[in-house]
């Protein structure tokens, strides 16, 4: 299943870097920012969180919460924030029927020749209601978090 814009987002529990478990209504009365990468430390993802992390200012003024969504593990995530100095939360999605299976970004990809299941790179806006306002699917990273940026402040 996919959501669509308009729908509500699924209200499925992940587990925080910091260990603690979250869902997309815990951020109900603001807007939320999830972007879902493939995996942590490598060039895009780091790129794109770095990205949301030197924005996140911007969009807390605009009412907006970001989160970071991957099925790494919580000490990766940790790992990763500690690294590059990341000040964006993020959350680990479970293994199987997780968020990102419910939304149909954890899906078949192809490399080098080889088929396997990854994260493809997508980015949701909720509304103060966990209504999905706007989806960025394939996501290319350039220029995405001043893009998602904008869309928040119009919205």
């Amino acid at each position: 299943m996919s959501v669509t814009e308009g729908e509500q987002m699924p209200d499925i529990a992940m587990v925080r870097h910091d260990g603690e478990s979250v869902k997309p209504s815990d951020y109900r009365g603001r807007k939320l920012v999830v972007f879902f990468y493939p995996k942590d430390n490598t060039p895009g993802c780091t790129t794109e969180a770095k990205d949301f992390s030197s924005l996140k200012d911007e969009f807390e003024a605009a009412g907006c919460a970001l989160l970071g969504v991957s099925k790494d593990s919580t000490k990766k995530h940790q790992n990763f924030i500690a690294k590059h100095d990341l000040t964006v939360d993020l959350a680990t999605d479970a293994e199987e029927g997780g968020l990102s299976d419910e939304l149909g970004v954890w899906a078949e990809k192809k490399m080098y020749g080889k088929t396997f299941m990854g994260m493809v790179r997508s980015t949701y806006l909720l509304d103060e209601q966990g209504r999905v306002a706007r989806i960025w699917p394939k996501v290319k990273v350039a220029g995405h978090a001043e893009d998602v940026l904008a869309a928040v402040k119009a919205l």
